[in-house]
């Protein structure tokens, strides 16, 4: 039987979440904040996970980037156990962009692969490259404080992707951040990927946002947070503005709305 838990191993699966469960202790005793998650990615994929405040979908992601130990089940890279961040296999891309203060957005993005030992011959002009896609070709050297928010995320997203993980895990990057630039930064977002097909993780509360970048969605419920069903996005890409004016796109993101407001009430 297939239900929305079911994991399916196969050879181009990228990542696998193996009955990942996480109880904690609070003042009022534990708190059952993930049960039984299963659920494998494919290779190249960009899949959203939504659900609502509370579901565990940060812990999940963080847990992800090894970061945080699951109480039950674990989770693989291929068939390798993530029990630690490895970011030569798990990259994360931040809600806050974690830059250095004292390093310019060229340095920002090379620094990673600087503590790796790969020389600066190497790495500046992949840093450049990557920089120059997501639009600071002429913000290789301002630090942090002379950039705008929206800014401050393109060198977080374009160092992500310079370290060249097989995985790469974005927590609501983009959650700060006024809509218009939003759009923009996912579009740019989609154009990197495109051209890299990375397999992409990324944890929003936009269900617009969700739709518009994503090859599948899933949904999650929370107490205690676990998958209640994975939608595949069939719009066609590359998508555009106009993507979002389609019947199919309203469609898509009224039914995963209608699963996110029922689990919330019942």
């Amino acid at each position: 039987m297939n239900t929305p838990n079911a994991i399916t191993r196969n050879e181009t699966a990228a990542l696998h979440i193996d009955g990942v469960s996480q109880t904690y202790q609070s003042k009022s005793g534990p708190v059952h904040a993930l049960d039984d998650v299963s659920f494998s990615i494919d290779n190249g994929k960009f899949i959203g996970l939504v659900g609502p405040s509370g579901c565990g979908k940060s812990s999940l992601l963080m847990m992800m980037a090894g970061l945080l130990a699951p109480s039950a089940g674990c989770i693989r890279v291929g068939e390798r156990r993530i029990t630690q961040p490895e970011p030569e296999e798990i990259g994360v891309v931040f809600q806050e962009s974690s830059l250095l203060p004292w390093k310019t957005a060229l340095e920002n993005v090379e620094f990673p692969l600087e503590l790796r030992g790969i020389d600066a011959a190497t790495r500046r002009p992949l840093a450049r490259d990557m920089l120059t896609r997501v639009g600071l070709k002429d913000f290789f050297d301002r630090r942090p404080h002379e950039l705008s928010g929206g800014m401050k995320q393109r060198v977080a997203i374009a160092r992500g992707f310079c370290q060249n993980p097989r995985v790469l895990l974005m927590d609501e990057p983009f959650a700060a951040l006024d809509e218009q630039t939003r759009l923009s930064l996912g579009d740019e977002l989609l154009a990197i990927w495109e051209k890299h097909r990375k397999t992409v993780v990324f944890v929003t509360h936009s269900l617009t946002e969700a739709v518009y970048l994503c090859d599948e969605v899933v949904v999650m419920a929370a107490r205690p947070g676990r998958i209640i069903k994975r939608i595949a996005i069939d719009l066609p890409r590359p998508r555009t503005f106009k993507t979002m004016a389609t019947a199919r796109f309203g469609e898509l993101r009224d039914e995963i709305w209608e699963l996110i407001r029922t689990v919330e009430h019942a």
